[in-house]
């Protein structure tokens, strides 16, 4: 049951559309932004993935170095040490590595549809050890005292949630990581509720439990605690593989409403929602039986990684919600849900 209105102009932003962050490199997917409003504009936080110009028989693909500067590594493509059979990562020898290596691009638009690059704003690019593969889908939580970005920190060492505060997208106060590996998909809510901070995270366990969707407190938005779990994959469904928070959930009358993607075994990736108690959303009340949206355009199905709609920035504007999303694990689209359609879906 695909709920969705997509905008006519899909995909709204492609590879070509961004300049690569240095020579020699290719934008090889843009993927999943945040998204926000800022001097009377729509901006996304795109993730942007880049990766050397590939020379014939070489398979090359970027890291961040001790020093935290990009290096190449290239290996022969005939390599018998080498698997490349899934377009993300590389395996060489045991080890693992991602084809390609993002960072955060700004882009800007007057009526949400027309994104360009903004002037005057830096890219957000990996830092430090636990970044040395990159920062990815990057949430934003737009609170009272400013944006706060919750992204996912890629390095050999593992995959944790990174936190980073600004109030002008030019000065930027990194807290380091807030949630350590083995986890990801963070979204903080946008306001306190009995005075505290909450967040959605996903740990993952490859042997007890799985991928699942936990929710947490916290005092500062820095040390988290009360770790409880929200909602586990369903076998036969949909969400059968692994679950994931988008955005900030969205308050309503009747609850928190979070859309969330679920994925099979098979990485077709949908959207649904789940209804939290407004003054403990530890509780939830009501979950999509069937997707509120799926890949069905073939800008969804086919790209670099097909079959995927994945959202992780929205605005809000009454009972229309405007989700921005990542189609394909390539391109850039907008669609918009009803409020009032999602929570009928819910039966609520």
């Amino acid at each position: 049951m695909d709920i969705a209105k997509r905008f006519e102009q899909n995909p709204l932003l492609a590879p070509k559309d961004i300049t690569p962050s240095m020579p020699g490199m290719e934008i090889e997917c843009l993927l999943n932004p945040g998204v926000f409003r800022y001097q009377d504009k729509t901006w996304l936080l795109l993730r942007v993935a880049e990766r050397p110009k590939q020379e014939k028989g070489k398979i090359s693909f970027p890291v961040y170095n001790k020093e935290g500067n990009i290096e190449i590594l290239s290996f022969d493509e005939h390599d018998p040490n080498l698997d490349v059979s899934d377009p993300r990562i590389v395996i060489y020898m045991g080890k693992y590595y991602l084809t390609t290596l993002s960072h955060l691009r700004l882009v800007c638009s007057d009526d949400q549809i027309n994104f360009k690059e903004a002037q005057g704003v830096s890219p957000i690019m990996g830092f430090g050890s636990q970044e040395t593969f990159g920062i990815e889908d990057c949430r934003v939580a737009t609170m009272d005292d400013g944006y706060h970005l919750t992204y996912t920190k890629v390095s050999a060492n593992g995959v944790g949630v990174g936190y980073i505060q600004t109030k002008d997208w030019k000065h930027f106060d990194r807290h380091g990581m807030i949630f350590s590996p083995h986890n990801k998909d963070c979204a903080m809510f946008e306001e306190k509720i009995n005075g505290k901070y909450y967040a959605l995270h996903r740990p993952s366990s490859p042997e007890l439990g799985g991928n699942y969707i936990w929710i947490a407190e916290s005092p500062d938005r820095i040390h988290w605690g009360n770790h409880q779990l929200l909602a586990t994959t369903r076998t036969g469904n949909w969400d059968s593989a692994r679950v994931g928070a988008g955005a900030a959930p969205i308050r309503t009358a009747k609850g928190w409403l979070e859309i969330y993607h679920g994925a099979t075994k098979e990485n077709r990736y949908c959207l649904g929602a789940l209804l939290l108690d407004l003054n403990d959303p530890s509780k939830v009340i009501a979950r999509s039986q069937e997707p509120i949206m799926e890949p069905i355009m073939d800008y969804e199905k086919t790209g670099f990684f097909g079959n995927v709609v994945f959202s992780n920035g929205h605005l809000v504007d009454g009972d229309v919600i405007t989700l921005y999303y990542g189609a394909s694990d390539e391109v850039i689209c907008g669609a918009q849900l009803s409020i009032n359609e999602i929570l009928k879906s819910l039966n609520i």
